[in-house]
Order: structure tokens, then sequence, then C-alpha cells
């Protein structure tokens, strides 16, 4: 099988430069991991070399095993205790202003990971006055003590991700749903935190469905939405049915902004931390 072919737009720049060396060192040195590196993510180059990573906690083995995702699937190891105070002091090192946190899916647990992600939103927050965070969190299988535990720690901006669009949801994801993804929205928009998702385009979608999932997530309090184009990480994933131009890209935020987003951040390589920062603004 062979990967379909990228456009010029999608051209990504190369890893480089003193700030890149040292988010990187400073990941390393401390054994942590990020989705930028475990998600192949296209736009690490440019967020590592301006000084920012989005932190991928519980590991880096997921026990989902999504057509999409380039994390490793299997069985996680331990979690490691001291993970909360390594990526506090990482974050203080690299004098950052806002974090975004994100994790792999922890089933092998009994809380999905959730006092995990309570301590490690805690301890950045001790460590870093006056940081905001960003976490993009998995669906705990729809618990809202769960949830709950995780907004009580007073993240700014709670994500999930519905990733695609209905109809695609069970042939692009292994374990969650629709309904349930939508439904885990709908109980972080009544936190006191601010709701987050997005969705991949280019895996076969038609643009009633995108409306479709628009207005669904709007319906559920869904404050900030992402657009961005699915790549193929491996051979082994589901295959690019589509690259969609920036120019429809650009229609589509438009269209989210009218169907009631506060914010949309649509183009080829929007991810779900691509200049998040900004967000909080």
């Amino acid at each position: 099988m062979e990967i379909k072919r990228k456009p010029d737009w999608l051209k990504i720049k190369l890893p480089l430069g003193t700030n890149y060396r040292h988010v990187k060192q400073i990941v390393a040195s401390h054994g942590l991991h990020t989705i930028c590196s475990s998600g192949k993510c296209p736009n690490m180059g440019e967020c590592w070399g301006a000084g920012t990573a989005t932190f991928m906690i519980l590991g880096e083995i997921c026990t989902r095993s999504c057509k999409f995702c380039a994390t490793r699937t299997g069985k996680p190891l331990p979690i490691d205790a001291e993970e909360p105070r390594k990526l506090a002091e990482s974050v203080k090192l690299m004098g950052l202003k806002h974090v975004v946190i994100t994790s792999v899916d922890r089933d092998d647990l009994i809380d999905g990971g959730a006092e995990h992600w309570a301590a490690t939103i805690t301890a950045v927050k001790n460590i870093n006055h006056g940081i905001t965070i960003e976490v993009l969190i998995p669906d705990f299988d729809n618990r809202l003590e769960l949830i709950q535990m995780v907004a009580n720690a007073g993240p700014d901006i709670i994500s999930h991700n519905l990733e695609t669009v209905e109809r695609l949801t069970p042939l692009v994801r292994s374990r969650a749903s629709y309904l349930t993804s939508l439904d885990v929205i709908r109980k972080i928009s009544v936190t006191e935190s601010v709701s987050k998702s997005g969705i991949m385009l280019g895996l076969g979608e038609t643009r009633d469905e995108i409306y479709q999932i628009m207005d669904d997530l709007v319906g559920a309090g869904c404050e900030i939405f992402t657009m961005g184009q699915y790549l193929q990480p491996t051979r082994a994933h589901l295959e690019v049915a589509e690259y969609v131009h920036p120019d429809e890209f650009a229609r589509l935020k438009i269209e989210g902004l009218q169907r009631g987003f506060r914010i949309v951040e649509s183009a080829p390589l929007v991810r779900s931390s691509y200049h998040a920062e900004k967000h909080i603004r």
C-alpha cells in the first residue's frame, strides 16, 4: 500500500534551533513523554522551537488502538508517582506561562488515571504560580465523578476530542463512541473550565456531517473547536481519503463561528494544542 502523496501546503519545517534542543533536553532528562513526539505531530519543530510542548502523562503506551493514532498500544507500565513533580519542574525550567497536558487512555486503571491527572494539575499550579493550564482528557468511560475529579483540580480549559463524525467513529476509534464523547463535552461544559473539542478532516466525512458535528458540539456547550487535516502516520493506519484545501478550512472556520463557537482553529496543520496559549486569552 502506498501512502497518498501530500500536497505542497502540508510541507513541514524540520525541527531545529536552540529552543528546540532546550525543550528536547528537559523532556529527556526528566523522563517525560510528549504527544508531540509520540503522536508524530507535524508541528513539533515549530512548537518546540518556540519553547512549548504538550506533555503526555500516564506513560506512552495506550490501552486503546484507534486507527488514526501513532501512539503505542499494549499493556502499560505502572504509573510513575513522581511524574507530577517532574512535569511541574520541567514547566518551570521552560519558563512556560501556559501548558497543555494530555494522556494515553488507561482502561487498566480503576479510575482511568483521574487521580493522577488531578495530582499533576495541582503540582503544576503549586510550582508555577499564575500559570494557565489546558488539559486534553480521555473519556473516562463517561463517568461523571472522574471527569469532575479532573475539573476540581482547576484547569482553565478541558478538551476532549470527538476526532471524527458520527458515521466514521466506529471505523476510526477503538472503544470510544460518538455519543459518549459528546456527553463528556456536556459534562465539561457545566464545570468552571472552558470546554473544547476537535476533529480531523480527510477521513471521508461529508460537509453536511461536519455541520452536524458543529451543531452537536455547540448544543453540548462546547466553546472552542479545532479542525485539522488527518495525516496517515504509517502504512498500518487508516489511509487519507482526501486532502482538504486550506481555502475549505478557512470557509469551515467561518461556518463554525456562525454556528456558535467562541473560537475556531481551522487549517491543515491545526492540532488540538496548536497555538493553545492564544485560546486562554
